[in-house]
């Protein structure tokens, strides 16, 4: 379960992200994943305001292979494609990436999770998302970029991160910790959304524990701090010495809840298998 990138941190603040030019490294590749479930304006809200510098990341396209009925929504991108987006973004070796979305960074997790899946070493998220920024005074700009990125270099190799298929989560929930991070009420079968009926399961899988990604957030947008978090993930039995797993619906959502464990010092394996029909 542990891997190489435990040292690496998971999270850089908005100040941190700003001062970040002044200390003379290459400039951070800013990754803007802006996506909701069923909002396909990602991008004109990108349009609309977002960091200087920062490039759009389409996740249903770029972050994702085309939705198949074994494999839900999000199956994970063919590696050459998403090494191929890698280089559009500007992601070279040596230089930082920082992701960040306006939701509390549910979206950004997945290519945070991702690029580190991949081997990108030195991927964090922007602590608090755009809030953040905007909170701290910092500036932001509209339209379209005036350049675009130079062409990055990175090589991309899947397997970094651990992923469990459904044989692999369900023996997780047996002897280890899966945890699911779908609201509370799908969790206990409770007004399953009208638009998920026909394609997801109502229920749990046998063994997993309740843990809904918006808990991993405080009031204002940013992760709870690193003592919070293990209490919390603690309390239900995820520690550094148990085999833990992650599941939701379409893989999102889980991705969040892996970088707040990755936080609490906690490796944790990512299930690929939807909770389908």
């Amino acid at each position: 379960m542990h891997t190489a990138f435990e040292t690496v941190p998971v999270l850089v603040t908005a100040a941190e992200l700003h001062s970040l030019p002044a200390t003379g490294g290459p400039a951070p590749v800013l990754l803007d994943v802006r996506w909701e479930e069923g909002d396909p304006h990602g991008r004109e809200r990108y349009l609309k305001e977002h960091i200087p510098g920062a490039v759009y990341v389409d996740l249903d396209t770029e972050l994702a292979a085309p939705p198949a009925p074994d494999a839900g929504r999000h199956p994970l991108p063919d590696p050459a494609a998403l090494q191929d987006a890698a280089r559009r973004w500007g992601v070279t070796v040596g230089r930082t990436v920082v992701v960040y979305d306006d939701r509390g960074n549910t979206a950004a997790a997945r290519a945070w999770w991702l690029l580190r899946w991949a081997g990108v070493e030195h991927v964090v998220l922007l602590d608090g998302a755009l809030d953040a920024w905007r909170a701290a005074g910092l500036p932001t700009e509209t339209g379209e970029p005036e350049h675009l990125p130079v062409p990055g270099d990175i090589v991309l190799t899947p397997g970094h991160l651990p992923v469990l298929d459904a044989d692999a989560a369900a023996d997780v929930a047996r002897t280890g910790v899966l945890l699911d991070v779908r609201p509370a009420e799908r969790h206990r079968s409770e007004n399953q959304p009208a638009e998920l009926r026909a394609e997801f399961r109502a229920g749990r899988i046998p063994g997993a524990l309740s843990a809904p990604t918006g808990d991993n957030l405080a009031p204002d947008g940013t992760f709870r701090d690193v003592e919070e978090l293990a209490l919390r993930f603690t309390a239900l039995g995820a520690d550094d010495a148990t085999e833990v797993g992650v599941h939701g619906g379409s893989g999102i959502s889980a991705a969040h809840t892996i970088a707040a464990l990755a936080h609490a010092g906690i490796p944790a394996a990512l299930c690929l298998t939807p909770w389908t029909l």
